[in-house]
């Protein structure tokens, strides 16, 4: 049941007068108001309420659909722009960059476009078809480059070993190849973060696991590498020899390397120095 209201004689009388003065002082308010406003209008005084609207257009401007177009104009003038020297720019226009051309007349074209006075080195760029793609390789004419092979054998000089892990992981890595027995590995095991990313833990599909390891590191120190595509890409990076070697002994380098890596292997290959532009190379004669 609901609450149940009882009247009494008399009330609804008073009730409909305090009725009548509430609105009467409505209406004195609002009276008061409007003639606030037209005297501050007449006197070019603001209103409470238009000074607060006006601070807060002040706190956030308006945005004009221009700013966003100007802002990036401005990012654009101050990004550096990338600088090509001229002598740089002078032997990209030897190469044509929509050709591929054949070993004999990219050889000649790399040694037009020397343009520092140190040897520089020769590199060749392969894209391969696939990632995984690796193996060991020795030059006829050597890299030009002399390998520094280091042998941790924690049988014949336990402390060398100890010695040795000690300066890696110091940050101190002064050679190219690491050469171990197999007896040696678990102690290496402390730093295969440091030498994995660098490709310089031993491993026994590269050869540089080995109970013979005075035999292995003649060989690398002959000019025998180890090649292997990027983690993520399929890209072979080989440096196959100096300018100083000239183009005949450069061509027996590179004419050796790419029958390692196989040219089934091979979508696509480039030539270049340590400063030049990039030369693209024809492989169906290779």
């Amino acid at each position: 049941m609901g609450k149940i209201r009882i009247k009494t004689i008399g009330d609804e009388k008073a009730e409909k007068e305090d009725l009548k003065k509430a609105q009467a002082r409505a209406e004195a308010k609002k009276a008061r108001e409007e003639a606030e406003a037209r005297k501050a209008a007449e006197s070019g005084e603001e209103t409470k309420e238009a000074k607060t609207e006006e601070v807060k257009a002040e706190a956030q401007p308006e945005k004009t659909a221009e700013e966003p177009k100007k802002a990036k104009k401005e990012y654009k003038k101050a990004s550096p722009k990338k600088h090509q020297s001229t002598s740089y720019k002078k032997a990209a226009e030897l190469v044509d960059q929509n050709k591929a051309y054949k070993l004999s007349e990219a050889l000649p074209l790399l040694g037009k476009m020397k343009r520092t006075k140190f040897d520089e080195t020769v590199e060749l760029h392969i894209n391969t078809i696939e990632k995984g793609i690796s193996g060991s390789l020795t030059l006829p004419h050597g890299t030009g480059k002399t390998t520094k092979v280091v042998i941790a054998d924690v049988i014949s000089d336990p402390k060398q070993v100890d010695d040795l892990i000690k300066e890696i992981e110091s940050g101190k890595i002064d050679f190219d190849v690491l050469v171990a027995t197999p007896p040696t590995m678990p102690k290496l095991a402390k730093v295969a973060r440091v030498l994995g990313p660098r490709g310089l833990m031993p491993n026994p599909k590269n050869g540089t696991v080995t109970p013979k390891p005075n035999e292995i590191a003649k060989k690398f120190a002959g000019g025998q590498f180890n090649y292997k595509t990027e983690a993520k890409f399929p890209i072979l990076h080989l440096a196959v020899g100096k300018l100083s070697f000239g183009d005949t002994k450069l061509e027996e380098n590179i004419t050796i390397a790419v029958k390692a890596v196989k040219a089934k292997n091979i979508k696509s290959m480039t030539l270049k120095s340590t400063m030049s532009p990039g030369i693209k190379i024809e492989t169906s004669h290779l």
